[in-house]
């Protein structure tokens, strides 16, 4: 197990401006190889890793899966592909802008300005997915290249953050002093801390349930950092809770409703999302899954709903998934599969509203610090 370590002054690993050249030279590299195929009146061409379940490989180095070796071809000598490329290279385009400019964009924003700029995307999912085919192709993920999700995570707990965005290089704030939590965006993904006096960080699903912790003395009781993620944590949030595992050697632990949709969110913040496979540093490893379980809804005795057709359905699919072929996975899927039952985690609210934070939260901390 990680051993939590009390850290006053630690030292913050990630760099911007670092980063802001890297990404540019990517995108740089990227835009002569497209024209020295032109110079050499070739058609244009590129090559992207194929983002499919049936391409992700564990990496043991990485603690992540990644993807394998299979690509797709997307090149002017198609009609069909014509479309997609010229998509992607004004995607790209557009990167090279924001990084430029130091400017930073919606997946919103970006739709609407390839729109006013002629491109054809039919919808924002379109969209978006040209995008992550640029992150999959430059092997940076979109917030380096300053495009982000509507931001709705937050966070709240005794850490000292200082700011190093244009018109803020410097500014610091006190993650205690916001009563509602701090938005998790841009900003906060890339700051640097500065104090710590938490050990350890929880990571919560729902947004009742996060503000439970606050309005409990969580953070206090407990030495807290807690992250909400509103479901299906965004890739700053991601990369936010790693840094608090790496840089400050905090252990993290997650807390998701007991479904099919609550283990996968637990599980692509440990492991990754088939999606983000082409990217590294959005994992936490190290983190532990500490519930609901399928097995705490019979050891609590909790109210459950019965599985509809999508639940199960969803279950068969993360069963056949090698991201959850060992244990507590492999476990609590088959218990899922036997139960055929879910709950949420308000359901500990049976016993009373504070339930969660006086009894099931040390003991299942415990349970799992055992192993």
């Amino acid at each position: 197990m990680v051993k939590a370590k009390r850290s006053e002054t630690p030292k913050a690993e990630y760099d911007l401006s670092a980063t802001r050249e890297i990404v540019l030279n990517k995108l740089k590299q990227l835009g002569q190889r497209i024209v020295e195929q032109l110079v050499m009146r070739e058609l244009p061409e590129v090559k992207l890793p194929a983002r499919t379940t049936s391409n992700i490989v564990y990496d043991a180095d990485l603690r992540q899966y990644v993807l394998g070796p299979k690509l797709v071809t997307r090149t002017a000598r198609n009609v069909k592909h014509l479309r997609p490329l010229s998509q992607l290279l004004w995607v790209a385009l557009f990167s090279k802008q924001l990084v430029e400019r130091k400017k930073t964009s919606t997946l919103r924003d970006a739709f609407y300005n390839a729109i006013g700029f002629g491109i054809d995307f039919e919808d924002q999912n379109e969209s978006d997915n040209v995008v992550t085919e640029l992150e999959s192709l430059l092997g940076v993920i979109r917030e380096d290249f300053n495009i982000y999700p509507e931001e709705r995570s937050s966070v709240f707990g005794p850490l000292i953050v200082q700011y190093n965005v244009p018109g803020y290089e410097g500014s610091r704030l006190d993650l205690t002093t916001i009563p509602d939590g701090a938005m998790i965006g841009p900003a906060m993904s890339t700051a640097k801390f500065i104090k710590c006096e938490a050990k350890q960080v929880f990571v919560v699903e729902k947004g009742a349930v996060y503000q439970r912790f606050l309005e409990e003395g969580v953070s206090k009781t407990f030495k807290a950092i807690i992250v909400h993620t509103a479901g299906q944590a965004p890739r700053a949030t991601r990369r936010f809770i790693r840094r608090l595992n790496q840089e400050l050697k905090l252990p993290v632990y997650i807390f998701t409703d007991a479904d099919p949709w609550g283990v996968h969110i637990a599980n692509v913040l440990i492991y990754g999302s088939a999606l983000a496979a082409h990217v590294k540093e959005l994992t936490t490893p190290d983190a532990y899954w500490t519930g609901l379980w399928a097995t705490d809804i019979t050891k609590y005795k909790l109210p459950a709903m019965r599985f509809n057709e999508e639940d199960t359905r969803r279950i068969a699919e993360l069963e056949k998934d090698p991201r959850y072929a060992v244990d507590p996975w492999k476990r609590e899927i088959s218990y899922f599969k036997k139960l055929q039952r879910k709950a949420e985690l308000e359901a500990l609210s049976r016993y009373s509203l504070e339930y969660i934070v006086t009894n099931y939260l040390p003991e299942k901390l415990e349970e799992v610090k055992k192993g």
